[in-house]
């Protein structure tokens, strides 16, 4: 990981003093254009979006058409949260979104995020946690003055979904600095206009594993997808000694879905210093973690050399920013993600997932791969979601080189998949269900087919 600096580098050198200066002209604007009976108290940058806090949300609320308006003008994403000031005692507030929320939600927990003042409800029917057109929701936050995050309980518990949450929770205070440092990035001014694109591809091509591609303008640097090959120790990672990529010059990193052949060195960029944010679906990031777990401890069974820790798969989830498909998200001064769903793997995107870069142009991810990894027509399947349910989704069918070595895996049913070793599957294990890849399955493993 070479250090080559270009006009990106001197841009954000010169840009640092210059941060708060936009970030006082953003909101500026932003507070021309709300009542001044909202009471707005601050405004602060977390991640991608723009955080208004309020000592009254309620004008905010009952007036959604004035913040559409104003994201609309400005294209950034926007959050109302209450001052710390009016939030109530987190206790009576849980006793009043119980009596709001129908039993028949069927609500697990309730945590709240003091920071951010969110109240995270978790429930086996979070549908009617929020409530048609958000009914619920808006209640809630006008009677306890927390904003409602709706999660659903996993229907089998999992040790990976409840760390995630666990790290995140107690290190809110960490989370919060870091939202903060990615949102100053996000926002510095453009000091370069050339308009120019770059992509080099530093794994992945006229091969299986290992993909890594780097997109880079005058301006920014944005890795899509960081993987390994774990069937070839040879060549099992990407090409990060290439004299393109600097780490100290990466604003973003993309991860299109968890397959350890497009995550798995993730946290390898954390070890050597990265400290900018990973964008991904929620899913992505839960199974992209449970992956990275087990890659590691099945290399110290084998008794190979490790690429990261434990630590670093934890540092990757603190700067991960999970998006839900459809959202346009300004992810560097000069570029926007859109991330859409793709039924690959749960959390996979498509290739047509988009770019859009500051002059308005739009480059789907498919622009970016070889002839032999391209898109070829859409198909309704059906897949598995997250509830371990079954249901239609519209595909893409895309062509790859096999590697060497593929799997034929058979059911006592008589279905037969032939797969690469790497493939997830969902296993029934002591009444708990985990996934693994095709080369750990043994006979008489019960899988979901």
């Amino acid at each position: 990981m070479k250090k080559h600096e270009n006009c990106s580098k001197r841009g954000i050198n010169l840009a640092k003093e210059e941060i708060i200066d936009i970030f006082s002209e953003l909101k500026q604007q932003i507070l021309e254009s709300l009542p001044e009976n909202a009471q707005i108290t601050s405004l602060e940058l977390e991640g991608p979006e723009v955080a208004v806090y309020s000592k009254n949300p309620k004008v905010l609320l009952e007036n959604g058409d004035i913040i559409k308006e104003v994201v609309k003008r400005l294209r950034k994403r926007i959050v109302i949260r209450s001052d710390p000031s009016i939030r109530l005692d987190p206790e009576e507030a849980k006793k009043i979104i119980l009596e709001i929320v129908p039993q028949e939600a069927e609500v697990t927990n309730i945590m709240f995020d003091h920071n951010v003042g969110e109240v995270i409800i978790e429930a086996k029917k979070p549908g009617l946690v929020i409530g048609r057109s958000g009914v619920t929701l808006r209640e809630i936050i006008k009677k306890t003055f927390w904003r409602p995050s709706v999660i659903r309980s996993p229907p089998i518990k999992s040790k990976t979904i409840s760390l995630i949450r666990t790290i995140i929770q107690s290190e809110s205070d960490q989370r919060k600095r870091i939202l903060r440092n990615i949102g100053q990035r996000i926002h510095r001014p453009i000091l370069v206009k050339d308009e120019w694109i770059r992509l080099s591809t530093l794994g992945g091509f006229r091969e299986v594993g290992r993909t890594a591609i780097l997109v880079r303008t005058s301006e920014s640097s944005v890795l899509i997808d960081c993987g390994v090959n774990v069937g070839s120790p040879e060549h099992a990672f990407p090409h990060l000694d290439a004299p393109e990529f600097d780490i100290e010059e990466l604003d973003a990193v993309i991860v299109t879905h968890a397959h350890l052949d497009h995550s798995g060195f993730v946290p390898f960029l954390f070890k050597y210093g990265y400290e900018g944010p990973v964008y991904c679906t929620q899913a992505t990031r839960n199974l992209m973690t449970l992956l990275q777990l087990d890659y590691l401890d099945v290399a110290e069974r084998e008794g190979k050399l490790l690429p990261y820790s434990q630590k670093d798969v934890k540092k990757a989830i603190m700067h991960t920013i999970p998006l839900e498909y459809g959202e346009v998200t300004d992810i560097a001064p000069d570029i926007r993600l859109t991330l859409h769903n793709a039924g690959h793997i749960l959390g996979c995107v498509t290739p047509d997932t988009l770019v859009v870069l500051g002059d308005g142009s739009i480059i789907s991810i498919s622009d970016l791969l070889s002839n032999n990894l391209h898109l070829k027509h859409g198909i309704t399947s059906v897949s598995m979601n997250e509830n371990l349910q079954f249901e239609k989704t519209e595909a893409l069918v895309f062509k790859k080189e096999a590697p060497k070595e593929l799997y034929r895996i058979t059911t006592s049913l008589g279905y037969t998949v032939t797969v690469t070793p790497e493939h997830p599957f969902f296993r029934l294990r002591n009444g708990k269900i985990e996934v693994v890849c095709a080369d750990q399955i043994k006979k008489g493993d019960k899988i979901a087919t």
